[in-house]
């Protein structure tokens, strides 16, 4: 992947761990990811800056990785988020092997950047421990479900259109190395036209009614 993007390239890596939403402190030198060893591999690479929400990390690596330094976002998905800076600085967003509902986070943002009413901020705090070794307690927010309205996330038939539509490039999960990409403006676009359409139900989420 370095040597794909090259001196002038810049690589994100998500380094997401759940746990402090548990209650259990977080430290940004030694948490762990969660995502599996490519990830992990990237948070202990040299050089490698990582990014201050404690459950929404990631690992940054190339040319522009000090732009990420300082990057302490409290809503996860937030437009001042790596997801934010991803979008505006229309970076290519690569999947290896797995669904859009087992990977693709960056819908999440472009919900939370609509406002979407299915979704709210709800708030999770804990001992945080920074880059300067001190340990405080720290609040921060993911734009989660509503699980009271029986909000479900079903994000694959929405990653069928970007695949009918061209935007995804690549192999599909199962097939040949199960590498696609897509432009994260591009994706922010296509996504944003069907929530502006009233079509997300169905195609980002369903309601998963009592019986």
């Amino acid at each position: 992947m370095l040597s794909a993007v090259g001196n002038e390239g810049t690589l994100l890596f998500p380094l997401f761990n759940f746990d402090f939403t548990q209650g259990v402190p977080f430290n940004i030198k030694t948490t762990p990811s969660h995502m599996g060893v490519l990830t992990e591999c990237a948070r202990l690479y040299p050089g490698s800056v990582r990014t201050g929400h404690p459950v929404y990390s990631f690992a940054v690596i190339g040319r522009d990785a000090q732009m990420f330094s300082r990057v302490d976002n409290i809503s996860g998905y937030g437009s001042d988020s790596p997801f934010g800076m991803l979008h505006r600085m229309n970076g290519k967003i690569a999947v290896l092997d797995l669904l859009d509902s087992s990977s693709m986070t960056f819908y999440h943002y472009i919900e939370e950047a609509h406002a979407v009413p299915y979704r709210y901020h709800k708030f999770f705090s804990g001992p945080y421990t920074g880059f300067s070794g001190v340990t405080e307690e720290k609040k921060y927010s993911i734009y989660v479900r509503d699980l009271d309205r029986g909000v479900v996330s079903a994000l694959d038939p929405l990653g069928e259109l970007m695949w009918q539509e061209g935007l995804y490039r690549g192999d599909r999960p199962g097939e040949d190395a199960g590498l696609r990409v897509v432009g994260a403006r591009a994706m922010y676009d296509f996504v944003s036209r069907r929530i502006s359409e009233g079509k997300a139900e169905g195609l980002l989420y369903t309601i998963e009614r009592e019986k």
